[in-house]
Parts: structure tokens; C-alpha cells; sequence
């Protein structure tokens, strides 16, 4: 059985969450303690050398970051594409999906935040958040308005709305993001919301998110 170690609020795991989910395929959930620093333990590093959520293992096969996770499960289980057939959609995907990983969420990321409050100030880790993912929102909407269906890039789910909805989740209900100028995202989340695969990969669902 495949293994997924995560984190129940890394959006990075919670991505990876909603491939498995969409493509049904059953997993082991491995919990990793962000906040107590078991990713820096030498088991966790033997996994992945970085240090960082998710890993996936499969029989004596690991793979760690979470584009190359839905990659590789896509490669292997073909069922329930994540990619759409038409070039422009795909890269269109692609585009979605990295605006997210490389220019939104390493801005958010506990390591980050942490060091802007040592290292500035206490309360300017809440404005360097939101800055950035206000920034990164503006860029989405401006790129999927032409491409939008009820999902991101059309009516079906793809690899850019794994992406989204987890980034999504961390603006709306942790960040507190005022969503007002993003209705195209907002309609995104409102859809999502509505979809088991997704609903069941939410952080509050997962084996170590807090009973409270």
C-alpha cells in the first residue's frame, strides 16, 4: 500500500490528498509533526533530505514535493486524468499549478512566516502573507477568467485546481484573506466545497488535526 507522510495543514499534503482521493487510490497516512519538528528528525530525513511534507512511498520507491507526487501518481495510475488532452488547458494547468507551488505558497510556509517575525517583526509575518497571496490571487484570476468553468480550467477537475484548493482553504479559513476582490476563486472554493475527493482531504478530516 502506498505510504503519504503529511501534515494535516501543509496545503502541500493536502494537494497530494486530493490526487489519491480523485484516482481512489487507498493509503497509509504517516503524520509528520510540523510544529514539533519531526520533519527534521533523522528517521523523516532518511525520506526526504529537505526536510518538507509530503513524501510518498511506494514499495521501495520514494518520491518527495507534491508536483512530483501527482506527477509520478499520474504517470502510474492513468485513471482519472489530472491533465486535460487540449495542449493550451494542459499548460494552462501547469501555469496554474506553479503560480501556486513557487509564488504564492513558499510565502506562507512556516519556515518563512517564522523567520519574517524573529527576524522584522511579530505582526509583519501576517502582512507578508497576505501581501503575497493577494499578489499571486490577482495573477489567477487574471489567468483562468478565460479558461474558467465550473472548475478551473473548464468542467472538469484538473491538476491546477489540486493546486488551488488548497491554497484557497489557507486564504479563506487560517489567513482570513478578504476574498471580496477574487470572485472568480471564491466561486472556485464555493465548488470544491462541494466535492467529496475534496472534502475528505480538508485538514480538520485528517488523522492528526486536532479533536477540538
Amino acid at each position: 500500500m502506498l505510504k503519504l507522510y503529511s501534515y494535516w495543514r501543509s496545503s502541500c499534503s493536502y494537494r497530494v490528498r486530493i490526487g489519491l482521493n480523485l484516482k481512489g487510490l487507498e493509503y497509509e497516512y504517516k503524520a509528520v509533526d510540523l510544529l514539533k519538528g519531526e520533519q527534521f528528525s533523522p528517521e523523516f530525513l532518511k525520506i526526504n533530505p529537505i526536510g518538507y511534507v509530503p513524501a510518498l512511498v511506494d514499495g521501495d520507491f520514494v518520491v518527495s514535493d507534491s508536483f512530483a507526487i501527482l506527477m509520478y501518481l499520474e504517470e502510474k495510475y492513468p485513471h482519472h486524468p489530472l491533465l486535460p488532452s487540449d495542449l493550451k488547458r494542459k499548460a494552462i494547468n501547469y501555469q496554474a499549478a506553479n503560480l501556486v507551488s513557487s509564488s504564492i505558497q513558499p510565502f506562507q510556509n512556516l519556515t518563512s512566516v517564522k523567520y519574517i517575525e524573529e527576524k522584522v517583526d511579530a505582526d509583519e509575518g501576517d502582512v507578508w502573507t497576505k501581501t503575497h497571496i493577494g499578489k499571486g490571487f490577482v495573477a489567477l484570476e487574471k489567468l483562468l477568467k478565460d479558461y474558467a468553468g465550473e472548475y478551473a480550467t473548464g468542467d472538469e477537475v484538473f491538476l491546477a485546481d489540486l493546486f488551488l484548493a488548497p491554497q484557497l482553504y489557507a486564504a479563506i479559513n487560517v489567513i482570513n484573506l478578504d476574498m471580496t476582490q477574487f470572485p472568480l476563486l471564491l466561486r472556485l472554493h464555493e465548488a470544491y466545497s462541494k466535492l467529496p475527493a475534496f472534502q475528505n482531504a480538508v485538514p480538520e478530516k485528517q488523522p492528526d488535526a486536532p479533536s477540538s
